[in-house]
């Protein structure tokens, strides 16, 4: 039966990994605050229970990594890499950080916005995992409220007894635009004041029963529902109806021509607000208070929904 390698324990890879990284034991030594000699005893060990040389000691008067010695530096690196990450999360559970946070953002908030925040966020609270979900309507309230998310960004939400549950906070808002791709009969000059109500309108549908039958901006009796925003744009950009989108989404394609923003006898202008939601009883811990204010400072920051995308 082949002989198994034992089991190094933490130190002993540290050590090792400083010989490696500072190129001798003595530096190592210095850098430990130990004595030379039990850096390499240390290290010797280590050697013993993987069964393995892992410096060249005869190469040079420097210790000279063997090819087994440059495989389990790789792998000890990893290791430690881990256990460093594990004792920094630990560290901010115990200062009472989130491990983890749920977060739920509405289809209509532009990429600009989610992008600042979780950039920002990413750097402020590397130990914490973030679970993303984009969605649409109430489907973003539904998931708080089913704790399936610590914190939502959503879009208006009507008056319900099951709402009540939910704090709110204004962070802001997206100017919706009609649009329809060029020659769509919308398109052309001189409408009619009821020309709207005479053609298909695209609009998102809502895969959550807390906001069934609550349409936003909807002006034509003739709709098709689509579950999908992506799904809308393209088919307004093939010709197929019109409908209202957010202005940084389309931004390029009204510049470009691929769509043509509406100017239309009634009133389709409008602007989606959002609101940062979570339960009353659940309040945001550190990290998920912190994105809130994030998305609330946007209002009056440099990266305003209505100048970039």
């Amino acid at each position: 039966m082949p002989l198994q390698p034992g089991q190094p324990t933490f130190d002993q890879l540290k050590v090792f990994l400083t010989v490696v990284d500072v190129g001798s034991f003595a530096g190592a030594a210095r850098v430990l605050g130990r004595a030379t000699s039990v850096v390499s005893y240390t290290v010797a060990n280590l050697e013993n229970q993987l069964g393995l040389p892992l410096f060249d000691r005869n190469a040079t008067r420097k210790p000279v990594l063997t090819e087994a010695g440059r495989a389990v530096a790789v792998e000890a690196r990893t290791i430690t890499t881990h256990v460093d990450g594990l004792r920094a999360k630990a560290a901010a559970l115990l200062q009472g950080l989130e491990g983890e946070l749920n977060l739920a953002i509405d289809v209509m908030v532009p990429s600009a916005r989610v992008v600042d925040a979780l950039k920002a966020f990413a750097a402020t609270f590397p130990t914490v995992t973030l679970n993303l979900r984009i969605e649409a309507l109430g489907s973003i309230a539904h998931l708080v409220l089913d704790g399936q998310a610590n914190i939502g960004i959503s879009g208006p939400l009507p008056t319900s007894a099951a709402l009540r549950r939910l704090e709110r906070i204004t962070v802001g808002a997206v100017e919706l635009v009609a649009v329809a791709a060029p020659g769509h009969p919308l398109t052309a000059p001189d409408i009619s004041a009821g020309a709207v109500r005479e053609h298909v309108q695209l609009i998102l549908t809502d895969r959550s029963h807390l906001t069934e039958g609550f349409e936003y901006a909807v002006m034509s009796p003739h709709v098709w529902r689509l579950a999908d925003l992506g799904a809308k744009h393209m088919l307004l950009r093939e010709g197929i109806g019109w409908g209202n989108m957010p202005e940084p989404m389309v931004r390029d394609d009204l510049a470009a021509g691929r769509l043509v923003r509406l100017d239309l006898p009634a009133s389709t202008s409008a602007r989606c607000q959002f609101d940062a939601i979570y339960r009353t009883d659940t309040p945001p811990g550190p990290a998920a208070a912190w994105l809130i204010e994030r998305f609330r400072a946007q209002m009056t920051g440099i990266c305003s929904e209505e100048d970039q995308d």
